[in-house]
């Protein structure tokens, strides 16, 4: 038995759900989202909830169930608070800077890194060594974030690189004489 599925999604005031054709649809202060429902699963609106069980008694079904029900509650987190991602950047000469749709990165290459925002997406620079990126849709917010991370992994030695925030990097003692 899933325990995240067992649980019904709330939908709070000012944010509307329908469930119309395969799709669900939601619409709520920051925007409108919507996800193709999965056949294993139904749903069910009612009284200012959504709530999520499988269709049948299939392995699959039961599978499908709890990761539904969490994509629907990233749905509706989504169009009410949005969802942000926050990126360090540290090491000597490194820095970023956001000039409107488009993230430019000083990492120590012999050129500089270009990264196009996707629409939807907001990035920006508060200081010259973090960048955030925000968003309605969790999964596009997270795969902007790792696709920036991607340009320079932090290394062990001496930490240098860009990193999550509050990510851990195991640190390597270097060689002695």
């Amino acid at each position: 038995m899933s325990r995240i599925g067992k649980k019904p999604v709330a939908i709070p005031g000012g944010v509307t759900a329908t469930i119309e054709e395969g799709t669900l649809s939601v619409k709520g202060p920051k925007g409108t989202l919507s996800m193709g429902l999965s056949e294993l699963v139904e749903y069910k609106l009612e009284d200012g909830e959504l709530s999520v069980k499988p269709a049948n008694d299939s392995r699959a079904a039961r599978n499908h169930w709890g990761m539904q029900r969490t994509l629907v509650s990233n749905l509706v987190e989504g169009v009410t608070d949005g969802f942000s991602r926050k990126l360090e950047i540290s090491g000597v000469g490194y820095r970023a800077k956001a000039q409107g749709k488009i993230l430019n990165l000083q990492l120590g290459y012999s050129h500089d890194v270009n990264i196009d925002v996707p629409e939807g997406l907001t990035v920006e620079t508060p200081d010259q060594t973090t960048v955030i990126v925000t968003g309605i849709d969790k999964q596009a917010v997270g795969q902007l974030a790792a696709e920036i991370r991607r340009w320079r992994k932090p290394e062990p030695y001496k930490g240098k690189g860009i990193k999550y925030e509050g990510e851990y990097v195991f640190r390597k003692e270097g060689k002695k004489k």
